[in-house]
């Protein structure tokens, strides 16, 4: 488990938080700044220290900036952009490359998509482009790494309240539109996307790379509202 260095060494506040979270594994909790190559090293150089090889990898991780992030497309900074896609995309692509050395043959990596990044979701903006640029990823590694023994997905999940939720504008309207409009006419819950996660991660997924799999109670497959349409209050 890794979280962003602490800015308060003193109260370590970020990673307390994370050690609650994941306890009883708590032991294995690091400090990684993605943007740093020699962090990526340290945690990955731990984990084969720590485990020999590893089961699998979860990349769960997405940053624009506020400003960006609320503004239109076309008026998204140069240094926004970048950074959106450093985080959001390239950092996928850098843990792939330490991973492939200590993943077990069969591992599998797993990362986090959105429906933003294959239809205009108003309000998703410039995330939109990171998860279309983030899907691809997925496709190019899954192919890359499949002769090694490596599979490669991604999971799409609707709308779950989230603190990184708070940043996407209109989520509350979002929130409302999926109830009314997915076939299965609710949201989604917490725990059915960590069960779809654990099935991609597991070796009951062993023939699936590549796959972008959407829990979402089936808001993807829906072309046009249905006649009992309306927004749940």
């Amino acid at each position: 488990f890794t979280h962003l260095p602490d800015k308060d060494p003193k109260y370590r506040r970020m990673e307390r938080r994370l050690r609650k979270l994941v306890d009883p594994f708590a032991h294995f909790v690091l400090p990684c700044e993605v943007c740093s190559d020699r962090d990526l090293d340290a945690v990955f150089a731990t984990a084969r220290d720590t485990f020999g090889q590893i089961d699998f990898v979860l990349h769960s991780i997405a940053y624009a900036p506020t400003y960006d992030l609320k503004e239109p497309t076309y008026n998204v900074s140069r240094d926004g952009f970048l950074v959106a896609m450093e985080i959001s995309v390239y950092n996928l692509l850098a843990i792939a490359r330490r991973a492939k050395d200590v993943l077990k043959p069969g591992g599998s990596i797993l990362t986090l998509t959105y429906l933003g990044g294959e239809r205009v979701i108003p309000g998703y903006n410039l995330m939109g482009i990171c998860k279309a640029a983030l899907d691809r990823s997925v496709s190019y590694l899954a192919g890359e790494l499949g002769p090694c023994g490596i599979r490669v997905n991604a999971l799409s999940a609707g709308p779950v309240r989230t603190l990184s939720a708070s940043a996407v504008g209109e989520f509350d309207l979002m929130m409302r539109l999926y109830q009314g409009m997915a076939p299965m006419r609710r949201n989604i819950t917490p725990e059915e996307v960590g069960k779809a996660g654990m099935f991609l991660l597991s070796d009951l997924a062993g023939g699936i790379t590549g796959e972008v799999l959407h829990v979402d109670a089936g808001y993807h497959a829906m072309g046009a509202p249905p006649p009992d349409f309306s927004f749940q209050e």
